[in-house]
């Protein structure tokens, strides 16, 4: 696990990072792409190490499902394509 749990990761060629301010704990992330997040005992959203396995398309897929978009990703570009 990184020192950050809550990134930024490098997962494929998308940087994803997730804003602790802004995680309200909804687990809607969890419940797209259950092998890349877990919530923390803050119930925040983190990183498993599993997230590699995860197709991009259900990451993303995960960062729309959040109700607060506290997920940011970033194309291998440093471009931000969500939100």
């Amino acid at each position: 696990m990184a020192d950050n749990p809550s990134g930024p990761k490098k997962i494929n060629n998308l940087t994803i990072t997730v804003d602790r301010d802004l995680c309200i704990g909804a687990a809607s992330c969890i419940a797209v792409a259950p092998k890349t997040w877990a919530l923390d005992n803050e119930a925040k959203a983190i990183f498993l190490d599993t997230a590699v396995e995860e197709a991009p398309e259900a990451i993303l897929d995960s960062a729309k499902a959040c109700p607060v978009a506290a997920i940011i990703i970033n194309d291998e570009n440093g471009q931000q394509i969500y939100p």
